[in-house]
Parts: structure tokens; sequence; C-alpha cells
């Protein structure tokens, strides 16, 4: 299997693992979704000149569409990471930490982009509630590379 579908594949149960993450920490303490998701599909779809419709059918739209921001941001820091790792064997906690930070910036860095956030501005409950996951999807990815390897 070559780095790059390994990095694929990686990505994909990384990303597996952060949504269950999130979903069980939306039951554990009765959050809403974010928003940011659909608000990015919308800014976007503005900036390319794409119509998404109009009332419901539009935010359906959205509604798909932005969750699909996420696995594309999964599977691409998978990715990277394979191109970066190559026939190298990195350390599983090194991994974790690379893979960590290339999907919270693949993540954050478009949204802030978008003026939807600004992580200079979030509180130390932000960034845990942002890191919690992505460690998640870190160590996950981390682990099914080197076990495809």
């Amino acid at each position: 299997m070559d780095r790059v579908t390994r990095g694929m594949v990686a990505g994909a149960a990384g990303t597996t693992a952060l949504n269950v993450v999130t979903y069980l920490d939306m039951a554990v303490r009765g959050r809403p979704a974010s928003s940011t998701p659909e608000q990015s599909v919308e800014k976007l779809a503005d900036a390319a000149g794409v119509d998404l419709g109009e009332g419901d059918t539009a935010e359906n739209r959205k509604a798909g569409l932005g969750p699909m921001l996420g696995f594309g941001t999964g599977l691409g820091a998978g990715i990277v990471y394979g191109l970066i790792a190559g026939s190298r064997r990195i350390p599983r906690p090194v991994g974790t930490v690379l893979l960590t930070g290339l999907a919270m910036l693949g993540s954050s860095a478009p949204m802030t982009a978008l003026g939807l956030t600004d992580p200079r501005q979030w509180s130390a409950s932000d960034w845990a509630m942002d890191a919690v996951p992505h460690l998640a999807y870190g160590a996950v990815a981390a682990g099914v590379y080197n076990a495809l390897h």
C-alpha cells in the first residue's frame, strides 16, 4: 500500500474517532452541534457564486455539505501526513502530535480566513473542546498509519 493510500485510510479512521468523541461530548454535555461547518459552506458558496437554493433546500444542503468539509480535512491531513512520513515509521507519539496539529490547522485556518472564528479569542475551555477530539483523531490516525506500514 502506498503512503498516500495509507494516509487516506488513517485519516478516515481518525475522522471516525474525532466524530465519536465529538458526538459523545454533545450527548454528555447536552450541547448543540457547531454551526461553523454550515457557515463555512455558505461563505464558500457565496464566494464561488454557487446558489444553494432557498429556505429549507439551502439549509439542508448546508447541513449535508458542512460535515463533508470535516471529512475532507481528515482525509487531507492523513494524506499530508503520508507524504511527510514517506517510508519512515514515525513514532506514534510524534505522529499523534503531528496529525493532531494538521487536523486542527486544517479545520481552524479556513474558518479563521472566512472570518467565522478567531482562535486568538478562544478561552482555555474553547481550546480544550477543540483539542480533545483532534487529539483522538491524531492518536487513531497515527496508530492506523503505523499498523498499515
